[in-house]
């Protein structure tokens, strides 16, 4: 696999008059992209109860239906860098946008069990491939001094596309036998719309050039920022296609990079069995609070709110206060707020607590370890395994994910809410311990320093 290094390109000298209108445009278009992977992640939660009785399922088949969208995330992912060198990042965009929009309908009106699954999983592979694609076209049109907002405020589409999600189910709650259909035939309309706008953005430059179409590219970054800023990018360009490198899957398990991986892999790990499951089971977890149903829906887009404006906490924070820093607070608050909601349980404390609990603990995640998972995983990796490295840690993002989304129906079932939320207190203490004696700090330090330093540890 040939990897190139967006952060290694040089960047195009000189202070130059950007077409912000266009540039912004394109950077909504694909952050489209992000609003379906959030919209599609949460539309479930609304469904679980009617589709559970419509299909008549046990609790491991209802954590299946909840938890295999992720194993098509992963196909999904493992496909999309391969696919997007072929066929170019705009024209997998495309395909992606045909996919949220078919699999929306199709998983709304499946007439059984296992279509309900083959939609599902086909829903995955959409996240997969925009999960992949739509940041790295981003950083491919923008020019450096943009680049980093316009790739930061992808990752808030995606919260915004959880809350759209518990917004539709809310609004959709009381439209008859058939509500749980048009929650999951909404995401159809997002869908189009990210149709629709892909046609009127351009390719990626930087592909084109890479695919010998330099004068067609060339048009594009003279768009983006004019004759002189074309020039000096598009030189840039070539230059870095004679420092590719040829990676091999034996090398992420060698003695100085091993380190690297096995972090890059726990944090994702840890990213999503410590809170994953309440935000596709939110009115689930409230209704077994003894909350009304219609009421439930309500706090679930509460819930997707709360996740928005925290985002925004990480983004002004992780660069000032560090990513070890966060990491260690958010899993140790989670913790404590995972026995918080356990003894709640416990008690039958009055829902209005367990509520704020839950919305406190959505909130540290969104502040801390949600956001700052995917930092640290583009930071710790030596450049020289970097694509391959980054493919397994997100295939082991996204398979915890499906064990955890499958499994918490059984958990509940089986060992109750108090014992349920007690684990993820547990798990959120090891993740903690972990950040603590295995991580580095990344803040401030260059891709060189962070594995000159991990190189160092390993030598230890």
């Amino acid at each position: 696999m040939a990897l190139i290094l967006l952060g290694d390109l040089p960047s195009a000298a000189g202070d130059f008059t950007y077409n912000r209108n266009y540039i912004y445009l394109v950077s909504a278009v694909a952050a489209l992209g992000g609003l379906l992977f959030g919209f599609d992640l949460a539309i479930i939660s609304g469904t679980i109860h009617f589709f559970t009785v419509q299909f008549q399922l046990n609790e491991l088949q209802t954590g299946l239906a909840v938890g295999c969208i992720n194993i098509g995330a992963a196909i999904g992912a493992l496909c999309a860098g391969k696919l997007s060198d072929d066929l170019g990042r705009k024209k997998l965009l495309i395909i992606s946008a045909i996919l949220f929009a078919i699999t929306g309908v199709g998983t709304g009106w499946a007439g059984d069990f296992p279509i309900f699954i083959i939609f599902r999983l086909f829903s995955g592979i959409a996240i997969g491939l925009a999960a992949m694609v739509c940041p790295m076209y981003i950083a491919e049109m923008s020019p450096a001094a943009l680049r980093g907002r316009l790739v930061a405020f992808y990752q808030l589409a995606i919260t915004l596309g959880i809350l759209l999600a518990y917004l539709s189910n809310y609004l959709l709650l009381d439209t008859g036998q058939n509500n749980w259909r048009w929650m999951f035939s909404s995401q159809s309309v997002p869908a189009l719309l990210f149709f629709f706008g892909l046609l009127f953005v351009s390719e990626s430059p930087r592909w084109l050039i890479r695919k010998h179409h330099e004068k067609e590219g060339m048009r594009i970054l003279e768009r983006i920022g004019g004759t002189v800023y074309a020039a000096a990018e598009c030189q840039a360009i070539r230059r870095s296609f004679s420092r590719e490198i040829k990676e091999n899957i034996r090398d992420l398990f060698k003695e100085k990079t091993k380190k690297a991986v096995v972090i890059g892999i726990m944090i994702a790990v840890f990213s999503q069995i410590t809170l994953g499951p309440v935000f596709a089971y939110g009115p689930e977890i409230f209704k077994q609070a003894n909350v009304a149903e219609d009421t439930a829906f309500l706090q679930s887009v509460i819930l997707g709110l709360i996740t928005l404006i925290f985002t925004f906490v990480a983004i002004l924070t992780i660069d000032k206060a560090g990513r070890k820093k966060l990491l260690l607070y958010g899993s140790a608050l989670l913790c404590i707020n995972g026995v918080a909601i356990a003894i709640s349980f416990y008690l039958a404390l009055p829902g209005y607590w367990i509520l704020c609990f839950v919305l406190g603990a959505v909130a540290i995640y969104s502040a801390t370890l949600g956001p700052v998972t995917w930092v640290l995983l583009s930071e710790i990796f030596p450049n020289r395994i970097r694509g391959n490295a980054m493919s397994l840690a997100t295939l082991s993002l996204w398979i915890s994910s499906f064990l955890a989304l499958s499994f918490f129906p059984v958990m509940k079932s089986s060992f109750g809410m108090p014992l349920t939320f007690g684990i993820h207190a547990a798990v959120s203490f090891i993740c903690f311990l972990f950040v603590q004696i295995k991580i580095p700090e990344t803040k401030g330090k260059s891709l060189e320093e962070i594995e000159l330093f991990l190189n160092k540890k390993s030598s230890n």
